[in-house]
């Protein structure tokens, strides 16, 4: 049995583009949908009035969130199994409870109630970066969110947490019939002495040659494992998190790995993963890797 996408829904804007992208996403791989609403209503609405139905006028309007996101998934892929919940509990516990048998998790960029200026929400960011599965994070441009640029990249460094970002991304760029971008930074000590011209542009082209070498041994498995896929290589100089952040703008998703340490139970997110989720223009994936 296929693992459902579960996303997290609470009516804002954020969501319905969590929403869409997820549908989309869920018919290109064949999976089924599931929309998640949690809300601790019972904790913060007390004896608000009911309307007649006996509930919590949060869960009446919860329900009616869950149920008008349903109808939007089948307008748009009729194909796509969909179905929905509604929990009174705290957001980010439900999420990440989740996690174990979902393929994914989707969030948008901010939650109903958050403060618009906010680059990303509370929500996102802890489920980001605390889940078991992959989480996507649903932000940037609306045609980078449309998936009309063709191209998905992937963020490759030293960690062994870049060949789980490499294996989705790989599959989802097949997925969608793109290329794939293989990215790796590299970077010129900046306190290293350089006496002439010529042997800097030596020294900095040894970093860019190592920077390749370990992009082509990055991707044997990938291209083993996906013959047909056409995939870039793509050296660059500067500190990663930065590098990225430019690629994002051509890319229709960005996919980072992320260590997740056994027992330590706080945010687990480098600072590359944490500046795409609050900056990126394009959605970004988060692929957790645990040591």
């Amino acid at each position: 049995m296929e693992l459902p996408l579960v996303v997290g829904v609470d009516g804002s804007d954020c969501s319905l583009l969590a929403v869409d992208w997820a549908t989309a996403e869920a018919a290109r791989h064949g999976l089924p949908l599931r929309l998640v609403h949690a809300s601790l209503w019972e904790r913060y609405e007390g004896a608000r009035p009911s309307f007649g139905t006996g509930r919590p006028v949060e869960e009446v309007m919860a329900q009616h969130i869950v149920a008008s996101c349903a109808e939007r998934v089948r307008a748009r892929e009729p194909e796509v199994k969909v179905s929905g919940e509604v929990l009174p509990a705290d957001p980010v516990a439900v999420l990440l409870a989740a996690a174990p048998t979902a393929s994914a998790l989707v969030t948008g960029a901010r939650g109903r109630g958050e403060i618009a200026g906010l680059l990303l929400g509370s929500v996102s960011l802890a489920v980001a970066a605390r889940a078991v599965c992959p989480v996507v994070v649903v932000r940037g441009a609306e045609r980078n969110i449309a998936g009309s640029l063709g191209r998905i990249v992937a963020g490759v460094g030293e960690s062994a947490g870049s060949a789980g970002a490499l294996r989705f991304a790989a599959r989802e760029a097949e997925a969608r019939g793109c290329a794939l971008t293989a990215v790796r930074a590299w970077r010129t000590p900046a306190q290293q002495p350089v006496d002439h011209m010529l042997i800097a542009d030596d020294a900095a082209r040894s970093r860019e040659e190592r920077a390749l070498s370990g992009l082509d041994e990055a991707l044997r498995e990938t291209e083993r494992e996906h013959p047909g896929l056409e995939i870039e290589r793509r050296p660059a100089e500067g500190p990663a998190h930065r590098v990225l952040l430019e690629a994002s703008a051509e890319a229709d998703l960005i996919v980072v790995g992320a260590v997740r340490r056994q027992g330590h139970l706080g945010l687990q997110l480098g600072r590359v993963a944490h500046t795409l989720l609050h900056h990126s223009r394009c959605p970004v994936a988060v692929v957790p890797h645990r040591v």
